[in-house]
């Protein structure tokens, strides 16, 4: 009698640490799963970050092209208004 009880309460606690353990398991991979969600989107937010920032950083160039292209206009303008000047000036 004594035999089977403590075989009965064997097997209840061995039933019971298996049930905690599949419980552990379980939440174990759900906190992993998170974890790689949660770093797949931060990884997508930073490769968003970083388009973004070549973008701006494209933009920032092509108006720095345009600016020189101005003042190299600019330049051009001032150039042949001061030979025009010295031209006048040499005819009177």
């Amino acid at each position: 009698m004594k035999k089977s009880i403590t075989l009965s309460l064997v097997l209840a606690a061995s039933m019971a640490v298996a049930a905690c353990s599949q419980k552990a398991a379980e939440e174990t991979t759900n906190a992993a799963d998170t974890m790689a969600a949660d770093a797949a989107a931060g990884a997508e937010n930073a490769a968003d970050a970083a388009m973004g920032a070549a973008n701006d950083a494209a933009a920032a160039a092509g108006n720095a092209v345009e600016a020189a292209g101005n003042a190299a206009d600019a330049a051009g303008n001032a150039a042949t208004s001061a030979v025009d000047a010295a031209a006048d000036a040499a005819k009177k």
